[in-house]
């Protein structure tokens, strides 16, 4: 489960694109921060996660959001300050078991285009001629289709998808997308299917293509109003605070963990209810081509850290897995699972701490300067150990208790 968020030059405080992500999944699916260097290639094919495809004498360079585990990647930017992100959307067209995925699509495209209307029209041509499929969970078989955000510092576009029909959308001022098809007759390009449907009375995108019960379970379209109605009420005011805020945020105002819900933008796991948990998080502010990231899970829990195309830098650590380890990931997983059990005791004075430090690193990044994320990351870390050993034992009710013991042993941590 995903949301993402862009808001135009015409909509934000400094006239700047801003583009936002939350990527939620399962509690142990670490993901990696990844900076690729623009790159020249002699081979011909490049093998994704699942399937090969036509590679090209040079790619650009790009920063990555990966799941351990594929190719792709949830969301990410290259040197141009193109951005793009992509949410699971649940639709009554066939899912095919074999294809490209939604995040191998935007490593392909990031790598490879400057503009985002290029990189929205390579997407296309993606699902077109190869198709849209595979798995996107590493446990199980997870089938879906794919909405996209695409953005670049002047132009950006909402994509969306059931199976080889499309439908996209140029952004004019802000616009927000999640786990439900959000496009009615309000497109601007379609694929000559939807063309063809159009001329019915009545053909609504979404209402025609939607899976009514998966999209319902997931909360969706919950979450989408909350995102969709903060960005509306922040018109002139949104920038990368006002991201953070948003990506933070809780469906309740008395938020517990263990009352977790599908409904939250900032998702915490809570069993089979709340399956997903938010893994990491990013914020572009494409104009300046400066990148905020978590690099960790829960961004209530989390400190975004800034990233430059100028001087990148990027914490070197051990790759991490779905199994407890001594990388970035996981040493922040520790704590938030900590904390989690002892939520209300903690919160505010955390909050005020990770506050203070957000707010410094808000103060440094204006020296775009690779010496300033590591400082980024050197207070995270120091934060992340004097909480770790702050927090005390386990006081939670027996069954959230259990909820994350076999969260736990699965990923081998013991808590």
């Amino acid at each position: 489960m995903c949301d993402i968020l862009v808001a135009t030059p015409k909509f934000t405080k400094n006239g700047n694109m801003l583009f936002a992500k939350n990527s939620d999944r399962e509690p142990n699916e670490a993901q990696k921060i990844e900076y690729i260097p623009r790159k020249k290639h002699e081979e011909n094919y490049v093998k994704m996660t699942y399937t090969n495809f036509p590679q090209v004498k040079e790619t650009y360079a790009v920063v990555l959001s990966r799941p351990w585990w594929m190719w792709g990647a949830e969301m990410g930017t290259n040197e141009f300050g193109l951005a793009i992100g992509n949410t699971a959307v649940f639709t009554n067209q066939k899912k095919e078991k074999k294809g490209i995925l939604g995040m191998d699509m935007i490593r392909l495209a990031l790598e490879r285009k400057r503009y985002a209307k290029d990189a929205l029209n390579f997407i296309i041509e993606i699902i077109e001629n190869y198709g849209q499929g595979g798995s996107g969970s590493y446990k199980h078989t997870f089938l879906y289709h794919n909405s996209f955000i695409i953005a670049d510092p002047k132009d950006a576009y909402v994509l969306e998808t059931a199976g080889k029909h499309w439908a996209a959308k140029k952004i004019e001022n802000f616009y927000s997308i999640s786990n439900a098809l959000t496009l009615s007759d309000d497109w601007d390009f379609a694929s000559d299917s939807i063309v063809t449907l159009s001329k019915r009375n009545n053909f609504n995108f979404a209402k025609y293509f939607s899976d009514k019960f998966y999209t319902h379970f997931a909360h969706g379209r919950e979450r989408r109003a909350f995102t969709y109605k903060m960005l509306e009420r922040g018109e002139n005011e949104i920038d990368v605070p006002y991201m953070m805020k948003i990506l933070r945020s809780h469906h309740t105002r008395n938020f517990e963990p263990l009352r977790s819900s599908m409904k939250s933008v900032c998702m915490h796991y809570g069993g089979n209810l709340t399956p997903s948990q938010t893994a990491n998080s990013q914020i572009s502010d494409l104009k300046s081509n400066t990148h905020w990231f978590t690099g960790e899970s829960i961004p209530c829990l989390s400190i975004f850290k800034p990233f430059f195309f100028v001087s990148p830098f990027w914490l070197k650590d051990e790759n991490p897995t779905n199994k407890y380890g001594k990388n970035f990931w996981w040493k922040g997983e520790f704590l938030h699972r900590k904390l989690q059990m002892n939520y209300s005791k903690y919160i505010e004075e955390f909050k005020k701490e990770r506050d203070k430090i957000q707010n410094k690193i808000l103060a440094l990044a204006k020296i775009k300067d690779g010496k300033i994320t590591k400082e980024s990351f050197d207070l995270e870390i120091k934060f992340i150990e004097k909480w770790t050993k702050l927090v005390g034992e386990e006081n939670s009710t027996p069954r959230y208790k259990r909820i994350w013991k076999k969260i736990n042993m699965q990923a081998g941590m013991s808590i």
